[in-house]
């Protein structure tokens, strides 16, 4: 992951974006570096952008007005992309953050890729596979939200034990247990969060091929890979691939779920506080 000293451009557009995402969304822009350009694009005399004045000032994020010239026509991309490739020749940046789901931004994604920028794509689940496509890594807004997330697993965690001790007493020998315990060993199916906002994906046979050929493709000739360089692949093939899509907070976590995956602990022979993980697919053993 690149360091915080990388200095990246963000470019939001405001009509295909909502503004309940911007705090977790500038929260994790931070992990990938430092954003020392950040412009959102509208027509800010349009009501229904009224949410985003507020955030705009917390988060100092410039504005930048585009009138609608044509009833049914979309300026405020236009205008993103000329600043883009402004920034591109003029500014001293190392990558660039397109926010949006358009998939207008596709071409500008190839061209600043084709400069040697960095180039992230943020956006709903439902922008366009080719806007994915084009972007280094592509991340989804609806996993960016973990402090919400937290707070509604600790409340489903309290009304869980108020159920169980329930169940306990209308059901003394366990029934109703036995058989919850039966249903949860089948696979799971892709499963809305208890907001709703977002799908928990299932890990289906061509995600599971795809952290496979990983490890094969970077394994020493013991099988081992570390698990470090297989997440670069990794999001390198699929730049949307996330753990957070599958319901894990980390890439390790979803690794060790895996029945086809070993995993192996090795201390850091130059820091031996760290330990490093270490994969192999177990048909290759």
């Amino acid at each position: 992951m690149p360091g915080k000293d990388v200095r990246l451009a963000v470019l939001i557009d405001a009509d295909n974006i909502s503004a309940t995402y911007i705090k977790p969304m500038m929260l994790e822009i931070a992990r990938y570096g430092n954003p020392t350009i950040k412009r959102i694009y509208g027509d800010w005399t349009k009501p229904q952008l009224g949410p985003w004045k507020q955030v705009l000032l917390d988060h100092a994020i410039t504005p930048v007005q585009q009138f609608g010239y044509t009833s049914g026509k979309n300026s405020t991309d236009s205008s993103l992309i000329i600043d883009a490739m402004d920034i591109l020749y003029t500014e001293q940046v190392d990558g660039f953050c397109l926010v949006s789901s358009d998939s207008d931004f596709t071409r500008l994604a190839t061209r600043l890729r084709e400069a040697g920028k960095i180039v992230y794509g943020i956006g709903e689940q439902k922008t366009p596979t080719p806007f994915v496509a084009a972007c280094d890594r592509f991340l989804f807004l609806e996993i960016l939200s973990p402090k919400e997330k937290k707070t509604r697993n600790i409340l489903g965690s309290l009304i869980g034990k108020v159920s169980s001790s329930d169940s306990q007493k209308d059901d003394p020998e366990g029934k109703k247990a036995s058989k919850a315990a039966k249903e949860k060993e089948e696979p799971a199916q892709d499963t809305k969060d208890p907001s709703g906002e977002r799908t928990i994906r299932f890990m289906d046979d061509t995600t599971c091929e795809l952290i496979s050929s990983s490890i094969s493709d970077l394994a020493d000739e013991d099988g081992w890979a570390f698990l470090g360089d297989v997440g670069n692949l990794v999001n390198k093939k699929s730049p949307s691939f996330d753990a957070r899509n599958y319901g894990f907070s980390k890439l390790s976590k979803l690794v060790q779920s895996l029945d086809f995956v070993e995993c192996e602990l090795r201390v850091n022979e130059k820091n031996p506080q760290v330990k490093l993980i270490y994969v192999r697919n177990k048909e290759d053993m």
